[in-house]
C-alpha cells in the first residue's frame, strides 16, 4: 500500500461505540495520517457530535477535520467525499444486515467494496493489533497478471501492518475440493490441484519474507477456509481481494471479500487491483 496520509472514517451515530474510530485512532497514531471524520446524514442533527468528536481527536494531537454530507445513498455518499478528499483509506464499522433483507437487496457495505476506489477497512472487533496476527488471504490458483498484482498488494499491505504493528504475518490459500474442481477441465485430479497451489504459494513466499510455517494451503471454499483460519489464529486483521464484481454474475456467484464480511471475526482490509481502481475513479467522478 502505498503512505496514506489522510482516512476517511464513518461516523454511525447510533452506535454506542465506534469501532471504525477506535480503528482509525490506532492507526493514525502509527501512521501520523490525519483524520476525515464523516456522517452520512439527509439533515444537519449531528453536528453536536462531529464538533466533540472533532475537538476531542485534536485535544490528543491527531489532525481532524469533519462534515455531514448525503449523496443519494450511504455508500455514494461515501465514495464522493472519498474522492473530494483524496482520502487513502476508508474505515467504516460493519453493521450486520437482517438476512431477509439481505437476500432482497445488495447490504451497503457491499456496494461499497464494489465501487470505492480505495482500499476500505471493515472494522468488527474492539480488540488492538498490537503483536497480533495478520492474515492475507490470497487466491494464487488465479496467475494472470491483474492477479498476481493483486496478489503482491495484499501481502505488501499484509507485510506493512505487520511491522506497524509488530505483529506476525500469515498467508491462506484455498484450493478446490475434487467435486468443485470436476468443473474446471484443466486440474480435475485433486493431486494436481492441491500441487498447483502449493506452487505458487511457494514461488509468492520465494519473493517475500514470509515463514513457510505461515502459509495455510488447504482444501475447501475460501468462504469456510478463511474464516475458520482466521479464527483458529485469533487473526486481528484479514486482508482481502475483491474484483467488485457486478450485474448478473456478482448477484449469482459473489465475490469471496463479501461473503465471508459476517463470518470473520476480525476486522477486514480489502484491496482492488490498480486498473479496477483507475476505472472506479473514473466512474465516481462521472467520467
Amino acid at each position: 500500500m502505498q503512505k496514506i496520509n489522510k482516512l476517511l472514517v464513518v461516523i454511525e451515530p447510533e452506535l454506542m461505540e465506534s469501532l471504525a474510530l477506535k480503528r482509525a485512532k490506532q492507526i493514525a497514531e502509527k501512521t501520523q495520517a490525519a483524520l476525515h471524520l464523516l456522517i452520512c446524514d439527509k439533515e444537519d442533527k449531528h453536528a453536536a457530535l462531529l464538533s466533540v468528536l472533532e475537538n476531542a481527536l485534536r485535544a490528543q494531537g491527531v489532525v481532524t477535520t469533519s462534515e455531514r454530507s448525503w449523496h443519494e445513498s450511504k455508500h455514494q455518499t461515501i465514495i464522493r467525499v472519498q474522492q473530494a478528499e483524496n482520502c487513502g483509506l476508508v474505515i467504516k464499522q460493519h453493521i450486520p444486515d437482517n438476512p431477509l433483507k439481505k437476500l432482497l437487496l445488495t447490504p451497503e457495505d457491499w456496494k461499497l467494496l464494489r465501487f470505492c476506489p480505495a482500499p476500505v477497512l471493515l472494522a468488527k472487533s474492539a480488540g488492538h493489533w498490537e503483536n497480533g496476527v495478520v492474515l492475507t488471504a490470497v487466491d494464487v490458483g488465479n496467475d494472470d497478471a491483474d492477479h498476481r498484482e493483486l496478489h503482491q498488494s495484499i501481502v505488501d499491505a499484509g507485510i506493512e501492518i505487520a511491522s506497524l504493528v509488530k505483529g506476525q504475518l500469515h498467508v491462506v490459500s484455498a484450493y478446490p475440493a475434487p467435486m468443485l474442481a470436476a468443473v474446471e477441465a484443466a486440474y480435475p485430479i485433486e493431486t494436481e490441484y492441491e500441487a498447483k497451489y502449493r506452487q505458487a504459494c511457494e514461488a509468492l513466499m520465494a519473493h517475500n519474507p514470509i515463514d513457510s510455517k505461515c502459509f495455510h494451503v488447504e482444501e475447501g471454499p475460501a468462504d469456510v477456509i478463511i474464516p475458520r483460519v482466521a479464527g483458529e489464529l485469533h487473526a486481528a486483521v484479514t486482508v482481502m481481494g475483491t474484483v467488485a464484481r457486478t450485474g448478473f454474475s456478482g448477484a449469482l456467484i459473489g465475490n469471496t471479500a463479501e461473503v465471508v464480511i459476517d463470518k470473520l471475526k476480525s476486522d477486514i482490509l480489502v484491496l482492488k487491483p490498480k486498473e479496477m481502481t483507475h476505472h472506479l475513479e473514473k466512474l465516481a467522478s462521472g467520467g
